[in-house]
């Protein structure tokens, strides 16, 4: 059986004191204290080699010679002290495979005439741990930083007639020079992979980093081992250098990489000419393919935590990958920002974040963030098609961006669709943006569809939902939109040590985190791919099964018409966003108003000129006062309504979510009281009780609908006194101060104004009843009743209580507003607003199924005719849900079915990806061996057997994921 980890951690308490007593016995030198090797006297003890053996002088210096970083102490007779192999005598060989150069003579270039950097920090300190270079102009040493810590060496340079560049010798014995004439100080291969990759995985940077190599190489005195941060970080930027050359194959040919070359993009996303040649086509069935599947998606965002501070001397800086990987070339992007128009559209939605961030803070800043795109589908970034912003994430930025991804490997692709938070107000004018600028174009002929992410949309109008959602977006699948939200996160954990780089060095960092963002997508393609081929194989059965049956149960001459309506409204969409609007429920509401419009009348009647001053000018805008004490109300309602659903033993998490509602509400009504003496006069005191006509919980006064609660427990004590209750907090509105008081008050006018906007708020929650009920009736026919298993019998019953939640909230709220009204004088609205009963919230079967036999004459509930125009009756209501829910039910069949498509034509680009990178890399090979050049041959061959390890490897698991899945046919 499997253990926990805590009982491991139990045994390990019985263990622990052997543990300890072992790791002190290794503080010893073995009892004979001999030689490993030779049998002789030992003194030097290795730290790098494995059960750190002792050796002798001889033996240590020997059995170092390929392994000149290992960590060795010296037995002074009663501990071990550290020491350096340079001690013992040890001499690195440059060339002739690691023996004295034939050619060598004494070298007389002197070690102290100069050096890489000037460690003034080392001359404040003694001589200690750290082992000084030996001052040996014979053998002149040098400092080599490595995994391990910082050591000195003694280095023989091959001194041949043909002999290479000292440089060039070190970097051929894996070591990269500090300088290039009379290198002092290299770094091995080692130590700057490692440092890469704490930087890529773990957000290391460069002075933390190398602030852990001093104290590997003494934890007592690390600042007096040489500081070459500075170097360190130089060297790291040549290496992600030679790295990204080697590994696009620059290495291998003399062209000069362009826009994007040193970057790498999604294996599963068309690319014409790498998986996908439309010449031929490598799709499987030609005939069948549909006209969407050539469509690049993208998604567009900003990351506002990438920013970057005006550099200390931009004028010295050295750029030594412009424009190669992700981020944009320098010139002629701000060449484009140059001529941009910074214009501010007029919102017609909801107020954005991106759109206010535009006019975010630039003080200090040379960027405010980064932005750009990336597939939509798969989560890759585009190559060059990162941008900087200068002034927050404006049009003219993303306008760059977009342009440049739209034509990264596009040739014959005629479609995107893109995904970005404000679309609906982005969109708008991108074509004459691109048209009147010369740094930004389009593909010819492509199509651009805008969408917006799933999550982001529901902060828009609710328009924008079936306008822009892909649920509603022909040929996108399965997409979400929001897939650049979770590239950010790793991006994020290196943007503060980049902050403050110089600017080609910060682009160069964020090109190479991205880039391995990019290669770990790759490599787990396969996997991901098989993963979402299972979900959208279920996703399509489960969305056909509910489709077919409320088709079948639908009249056939209306689903001829929805069918219409459909087709229509996709093709219309590119020019009239407003074509998707047949997806909402498109009854209009009648006379009566909402509670804003309410607000909204009030308030504009007291602006107008005609208008009698009858409030005070302090008592101006007492409508949006009173607004929001309706709404704190509805607050506390709901408020209440959670803490009386809790549990007998509620969870702490339970508990904190109550803790913080109480916190926010409490601060909302503190607020409104502050505010309170404006409107209401000195005359009332809102901290004293008895100036209220009660003091009750809020739902005392609603009608009990707690049959529609899920476990709800009756016996909590909401009243418990010792915890602070704001929803018990009686606010001092007319209603609650009453006519009587209010008259004396003067405060008649505010009664009105009261009484008005109670109104819209019982129209507001009848509005709400009746969805959340018209919901409930298609759940009940379309999901309870067709559910042929246990599960599936849960999950809609879950669907179902949910909704049910829903109407119970807005039926105590509507029970609030009209016990509230009663209190109000001059009005006769209780007649018109009737008592909600617990039989009027029930889906019955004239809701259910209205065309059902025997329902003709059966009448629904007072409030279902209540706010429809003209004749409408409660079944041309209930019809109308009926015909958004097909369509949208539809559409869910729609896109699994798409998604189906998608993914078995990706998991087949994926392949030819792998495919054609190993062919590419196999021409390198064929190349080099024509060249004699038997590294670059070498390198080849393992790149074009690496990627067809990929591709086998995806081919198989591909092919058994689609044998052991029947696929259905789409319908």
């Amino acid at each position: 059986t499997i253990q926990s980890q805590n009982a491991y951690l139990r045994q390990w308490k019985c263990k622990f004191k052997d543990y300890i007593n072992s790791l002190m016995i290794r503080e010893a030198p073995p009892a004979n204290r001999l030689c490993s090797v030779c049998k002789k006297d030992g003194v030097y003890r290795c730290h790098g080699c494995f059960n750190e053996p002792l050796f002798c002088t001889d033996c240590c210096r020997i059995q170092h010679q390929r392994h000149p970083f290992h960590r060795i102490s010296q037995w002074t007779g009663s501990f071990f002290q550290e020491t350096s192999l340079i001690k013992v005598g040890l001499h690195i060989h440059l060339a002739h495979d690691g023996t004295p150069c034939p050619s060598s003579t004494d070298d007389s270039s002197d070690f102290f005439q100069w050096s890489d950097t000037d460690d003034n920090i080392d001359d404040d300190y003694p001589e200690g741990p750290f082992i000084q270079p030996v001052r040996d102009s014979d053998r002149p040493a040098i400092t080599v930083v490595d995994k391990s810590g910082v050591h000195s060496l003694s280095i023989c340079y091959c001194q041949c007639p043909s002999a290479l560049s000292r440089d060039i010798q070190l970097f051929q014995a894996g070591l990269f020079p500090a300088s290039f004439t009379r290198p002092k100080t290299a770094f091995t291969f080692a130590v700057l992979d490692d440092f890469l990759l704490d930087n890529l995985e773990c957000g290391t940077s460069a002075m933390n980093y190398y602030s852990k190599i001093r104290r590997l190489t003494s934890s007592i005195f690390p600042l007096m081992v040489p500081d070459r941060y500075r170097e360190l970080m130089r060297a790291a930027r040549q290496w992600r250098q030679c790295k990204l050359y080697k590994w696009h194959g620059f290495a291998h040919k003399d062209d000069q990489p362009k826009d994007g070359d040193l970057a790498l993009f999604c294996p599963a996303c068309p690319q014409p000419g790498i998986n996908l040649d439309l010449s031929t086509s490598t799709v499987a069935q030609p005939d069948d393919t549909p006209s969407w599947l050539m469509t690049r998606y993208l998604v567009m965002d900003g990351n506002f935590k990438a920013e970057h501070m005006h550099p200390v001397n931009p004028s010295d800086e050295v750029s030594l990958m412009d424009g190669l990987g992700f981020m944009v070339s320098d010139e002629r992007y701000k060449s484009h920002l140059a001529i941009a128009q910074d214009n501010v559209q007029r919102l017609d939605c909801n107020n954005h974040r991106a759109v206010n961030q535009a006019n975010a803070s630039r003080q200090r800043l040379e960027a405010t963030g980064i932005g750009g795109c990336a597939c939509a589908r798969h989560g890759c970034f585009v190559p060059h098609s990162m941008v900087d912003f200068q002034k927050g994430e404006r049009s003219m930025n993303m306008d760059y961006a977009l342009s440049q991804a739209l034509n990264y490997k596009t040739d014959g692709i005629s479609r995107a669709i893109t995904f970005y938070d404000i679309n609906c107000q982005y969109n708008k004018y991108l074509k004459d943006r691109i048209a009147s600028s010369m740094y930004l174009s389009i593909p010819i002929g492509m199509d651009i569809i805008p969408g917006i992410g799933l999550w982001h949309v529901h902060g828009h109008q609710d328009n924008c939902f079936v306008r822009y959602a892909s649920n509603f977006i022909h040929g996108t699948g399965r997409i979400d939109g929001e897939i650049m939200e979770t590239l950010w996160a790793p991006l994020n954990i290196i943007s503060p040590s980049a902050r403050g780089m110089g600017t080609p060095h910060r682009k160069e960092v964020l090109d190479y985190q991205m880039n391995d963002c990019n290669f770990m997508k790759m490599i787990r393609i396969t996997k991901f791919l098989s993963r979402k081929f299972k979900e959208a194989i279920k996703g399509a059965s489960e969305s056909k099964l509910a489709f077919d049956n409320l088709n079948e149960t639908a009249n056939p001459d209306m689903v001829v018409l929805w069918k219409a309506e459909e087709a229509l409204a996709h093709a219309n969409r590119a020019e009239d966003p407003t074509a998707m609007d047949i997806y909402e429920v498109r009854l209009e509401r009648g006379k009566s108003p909402t509670k804003k419009q309410q607000e909204l009348r009030l308030l504009q009647a007291q602006n107008r000129p005609e208008h009698p001053v009858i409030n005070p000018p302090g008592r101006r805008g007492a409508a949006t006062w009173l607004a929001t004490g309706l709404t704190i109300e509805e607050s506390q309602i709901s408020l209440c309504k959670d803490v009386r659903s809790l549990r007998m033993h509620p969870t702490d998490m339970q508990l904190l979510r109550v803790a913080r509602c109480r916190d926010k509400l409490h601060t909302q009504i503190t607020s409104f009281l502050e505010m309170s003496p404006t409107y209401l006069g000195v005359g009332v005191n809102v901290n004293d009780p008895d100036c209220l006509v009660t003091v009750c919980n809020s739902l005392d006064d609603c009608e009990d609908y707690s049959d529609f609660d899920e476990d709800q427990n009756p016996d909590l004590d909401v009243h418990n006194a010792s915890i602070f209750q704001p929803e018990l907090t009686v606010i001092p509105l007319p209603s609650n101060i009453g006519a009587v008081r209010c008259r004396e008050l003067g405060l008649t006018n505010l009664i009105k104004e009261e009484i008005a906007l109670r109104e819209g708020q019982a129209n507001d929650a009848l509005h709400a009843i009746r969805v959340h009920l018209g919901d409930k009736a298609v759940l009940f026919r379309n999901t309870v009743r067709s559910a042929k298993s246990q599960a599936s019998s849960t999950r809609a019953w879950t669907r179902v209580r949910s909704v049910e939640t829903a109407v119970n909230l807005h039926a105590r709220i509507y029970s609030k507003c009209r016990s509230q009204l009663a209190k109000l004088p001059d009005h006769d609205l209780l007649k018109k607003y009737l008592p909600l009963k617990k039989e009027d919230l029930k889906a019955s079967s004239a809701v259910a199924d209205p065309n059902a036999r025997g329902q003709r004459d059966t009448p629904l509930s007072w409030f279902w005719s209540l706010d429809v125009q003209g004749d409408t009756s409660g079944n041309d209501w209930m019809t109308e849900f009926y015909r958004v829910n097909w369509l949208r039910t539809k559409a869910l069949r729609d896109r699994w079915n798409e998604e189906v498509i998608l993914v078995k034509h990706e998991m087949q680009w994926s392949i030819n990806f792998f495919t054609h990178r190993a062919k590419q890399w196999l021409c390198h090979m064929h190349n080099a061996t024509s060249a004699g050049l038997t590294g670059h041959t070498c390198y080849a061959a393992r790149q074009s057997h690496i990627y067809d390890l990929l591709a086998a490897h995806a081919e198989d698991a591909f092919r058994k994921m689609i044998v052991g899945i029947e696929v259905p046919v789409p319908g």
